[in-house]
């Protein structure tokens, strides 16, 4: 009679012990899964809705101030647009978008503005906060997060969804609310910037920052009007916070050397604590399941060896030996580990997608790749949990157990 006959035989002649273990390793897997499926999903809810805050890194040339972040760019030094391509061909992570500008004061109607020149694509998906002003256009997907390979894995806000419009026109400007108020110009007006004529365009919906006192036109028309060809005051960049946290800055640095390079500490710190919050959490949940499913299917193991002292004094009085009865019970935990890996799966992504939107407000969808995990978590616990059993089990002596107490 071989190992499998005898696993075989002990399944069909132990049901509810079968049960009873099965039942501990399966619920353990399902509760890893079924957190593992939210927490995914919501880190990645918690990346898009921090990464949708916008640019966290300014560029400013050497001499600048940046005493106050949001307005350094105004009337700062200029260096060579070229600047922007000097990045982007670089290969530096981490660096989702970059947005240059050159920002100036000018006078309109006996009044100081701020005319700050854009690249609209590239600047509207730097300002999230943008679209709710309508300014629609194709989808721009955040990648900062602890994983940026996955996908949305279910999350969808269409309000925190990063926007960009493809054109602006040269004779086309953008207007703060604050800016169009102290104007009184609508939508479809006009306004005279330095002796040249602007539609504007669209008025921007108030953000409450310092965007709502500007008015924007493209960077390539405002270097004419202003006589300042090529040269931008400032490269406002999208950097990932997990890229940030490890010296994306130094490296910005090292490609533009006579650039002040900084950034919005709190957001950053933020993004980063955020993240770290959630892997520790999913990780402590993890420690204390393995912890209690290890024990769980040890005692279960060791109490089937209590009972079974006589059978398994008989096996080794007929010859089998200690290595056989080793196999015997960690080939039991093997396929316990594997059904219950398998079943665990699957009441645990059943869960997530039932739990995530009534706790959590997040659509969870299936993570095929958390098959692997279940199964490499359930079949160690299973194994480990049984190693010290089947050590004791292949201690019984043939005749120790023969006699009746």
């Amino acid at each position: 009679m071989n190992i499998k006959k005898l696993v075989w035989l002990e399944f069909k002649q132990h049901k509810s012990q079968l049960i009873s273990g099965l039942l501990a390793i399966t619920l353990g897997i399902a509760v890893i899964v079924g957190i593992r499926s939210i927490s995914v999903v919501s880190e990645k809810a918690v990346a898009i809705n921090l990464d949708n805050l916008g640019a966290n890194i300014l560029v400013l040339p050497q001499s600048s101030n940046v005493d106050n972040y949001y307005t350094a760019d105004i009337d700062a030094p200029t260096f060579p647009e070229e600047y922007v391509e000097r990045v982007a061909t670089s290969t530096i992570a981490g660096v989702d978008n970059m947005s240059p500008k050159l920002t100036r004061r000018v006078t309109i109607a006996g009044q100081k503005y701020v005319l700050t020149g854009i690249l609209p694509k590239n600047e509207l998906a730097s300002k999230p906060i943008w679209q709710n002003s309508g300014l629609y256009g194709s989808e721009l997907k955040a990648s900062c997060g602890p994983n940026p390979s996955n996908e949305t894995l279910g999350y969808k806000d269409e309000k925190l969804q990063r926007k960009s419009i493809d054109s602006l026109s040269a004779d086309d400007c953008m207007m703060g609310y604050s800016a169009a108020r102290r104007l009184n110009i609508k939508e479809g007006g006009t306004v005279t910037i330095e002796g040249k004529s602007f539609k504007v365009a669209k008025i921007i919906s108030e953000t409450g920052t310092i965007d709502d006192d500007r008015i924007f036109a493209h960077l390539h028309t405002v270097q004419n009007l202003l006589g300042i060809k090529a040269q931008i005051s400032a490269i406002e960049i999208m950097g990932c916070c997990n890229a940030i946290s490890e010296g994306l800055l130094g490296k910005l640095r090292n490609i533009l050397p006579d650039t002040k390079v900084t950034t919005i500490g709190q957001i950053v710190s933020t993004q980063i604590q955020t993240n770290q919050m959630m892997n520790k959490v999913s990780l402590i949940f993890l420690i204390i399941i393995i912890f209690v499913g290890g024990i769980s299917i040890g005692n279960f193991m060791w109490a089937n060896v209590n009972e079974r002292r006589k059978e398994i004094g008989m096996l080794r009085m007929i010859g089998f030996s200690r290595t056989v009865i080793h196999k015997m019970l960690l080939a039991k935990a093997f396929i316990l580990g594997v059904l219950g890996g398998v079943i665990g799966y699957i009441l645990g992504t059943i869960a997530g997608m039932w739990l995530g939107p009534e706790l959590a407000g997040l659509s969870v969808n299936p993570i095929p790749s958390l098959i692997g995990v279940a199964l490499v978590i359930s079949i160690g616990v299973s194994l480990i949990g049984s190693l010290i059993p089947a050590y004791l089990a292949g201690k019984i002596e043939p005749f120790s157990n023969m006699q009746e107490s």
